[in-house]
């Protein structure tokens, strides 16, 4: 019995070691299967990145074009537009108003030794004066014209047009056309209209040879060249009913302007711009009333051509081209007009007639400076010289000299100060005060005023 015991227990050794290896042989097996089965995962990862830089590397290669993106869906018709944004000009208002001392009085002012004409405001009136307002509208036709027009409401309760014009916007080549009724391109100060003039008034020689602004009615073309120096070159025709033009009873073209205008840069500081034009104008029957040598009143009137020669220049300077702290203007124009035609004398009455001719000139210098942000100081000097008129009625003795004094020879001149405040782009306060000799007398006439000007709504920018 005791021989048979060791068997005996091996053999139940061998029974409960034989569960044990089993289930340890099959975890081995399971982490191989596993580990088998993630280097197959990973291999496959491989592959497709592989894959997938070759596919990258062979577009790079050989590019293909985008698809072309599906059409826009169309615009809506025009019908479909709401009426109220359908048309939505620009509106702009001015309002402008002064106040006037003067120690002569303003109702007998005229410049001595030139044809009387036009508006010739002068000084206006004297104390509190509604003056002249602007009402602009402006927009885009249509992508081929502009339109603008610009009436002038007076203190007198009327309503004129000052401009009424259409404009290109698609010419090519730098040209522009503009049709209707817009102030004439000649000279410099003649475009800017009133609310943007550096001193409450223009000078002597507009007033004497145009009567004011002269606006033309009928069509301007410019050409703005292709180069860096700035070149315009442009001419205007029209029904030349504008002073010293009258407007005749025929067809055709009765008013020629031709200008050319130059400018550039001087360094970043300094700018400037140089123009010439030239002016022909027909008149027929342009009366003037006027006192013969004894006092009594007379109506003359003068039939012919008037030939205006202008040349301008304007110089601005500003630190930097920074305007908004100081800047510097200096503009000038000098005009020279020769008249030749016929002279009537008291066409109600004796109604003679006999040659006329003249050639007068004058110009105008100004400067003003801005010194602070909102603060400006100008002066500006007026010297006309009417020449000696050649009147055949006087030269041949049928009449006396003094049949016509206000074409007496003369020299007027005017001397004028200005200090303007501007607290913002839309206001303007201005003290102007003038040492006028305009008058044949030659007494002066010391010229005090006071002007306001608002603007309200949508306004273009000024011109150089």
């Amino acid at each position: 019995m005791t021989h048979h015991q060791p068997i005996a227990a091996l053999c139940a050794l061998g029974l409960f070691v034989s569960p044990v290896y089993a289930a340890t042989a099959d975890d081995a097996a399971a982490l191989r299967a596993e580990l088998a089965s993630l280097k197959a995962d990973y291999a496959a990862r491989v592959d497709a990145l592989a894959a997938r830089i070759a596919q990258l590397e062979t577009a790079a290669a050989n590019p293909q074009p985008l698809p072309e993106p599906p059409e826009s869906p169309p615009p809506p018709p025009r019908d479909a537009q709401s009426s109220d944004t359908a048309f939505n000009p620009a509106i702009a208002m001015i309002l402008g108003g002064s106040y006037t001392d003067t120690s002569r009085d303003p109702g007998d002012w005229h410049i001595a030794g030139f044809f009387p004409g036009g508006d010739e405001i002068g000084p206006g009136e004297r104390s509190f004066n509604l003056g002249e307002s602007e009402l602009t509208l402006s927009a885009n036709v249509d992508p081929f014209f502009s339109a603008t027009l610009t009436a002038s409401i007076t203190g007198e309760n009327e309503i004129e047009v000052e401009e009424a014009f259409f404009r290109t916007l698609a010419l090519p080549a730098g040209f522009t056309a503009k049709g209707g009724r817009f102030f004439s391109g000649f000279g410099y100060l003649n475009e800017v209209h009133s609310h943007a003039w550096d001193f409450v008034d223009q000078p002597l020689i507009y007033q004497a040879f145009f009567g004011g602004q002269m606006a033309q009615d009928g069509l301007q073309v410019k050409w703005l060249a292709p180069t860096d120096l700035f070149l315009e070159f442009g001419g205007e025709t029209g029904n030349g009913d504008a002073f010293p033009g009258t407007r005749r009873n025929r067809n055709g073209l009765s008013a020629t302007t031709l200008f050319a205008h130059v400018g550039g840069d001087i360094g970043d500081s300094t700018s400037w711009r140089a123009g010439a034009s030239w002016l022909d104008q027909r008149a027929e029957d342009r009366a003037y009333e006027n006192v013969n040598d004894i006092g009594d009143p007379v109506v003359n009137a003068f039939t012919g051509k008037a030939q205006t020669w202008v040349v301008d220049a304007v110089l601005k300077w500003a630190p930097n081209g920074n305007v908004t702290r100081r800047q510097l203007k200096i503009q000038g124009e000098y005009m020279q007009r020769r008249e030749d035609g016929a002279l009537a004398y008291d066409v109600n009455g004796l109604d003679l007639g006999g040659g006329y001719r003249s050639t007068q000139s004058g110009w105008y210098l100004q400067t003003v400076y801005k010194f602070l942000p909102r603060w400006r100081i100008g002066a500006r000097y007026d010297a006309l010289d009417s020449g000696s008129s050649r009147i055949a009625l006087v030269d041949d003795g049928t009449l006396p000299t003094d049949a016509f004094p206000l074409l007496r020879a003369a020299n007027p001149d005017r001397l004028t100060l200005m200090l303007d405040w501007n607290p913002s782009e839309f206001t303007r306060l201005r003290a102007q005060y003038a040492w006028d000799d305009a008058r044949a007398d030659g007494a002066r006439d010391r010229q005090f005023r006071l002007q306001y000007l608002f603007g309200i709504g949508a306004h273009a920018a000024h011109k150089y």
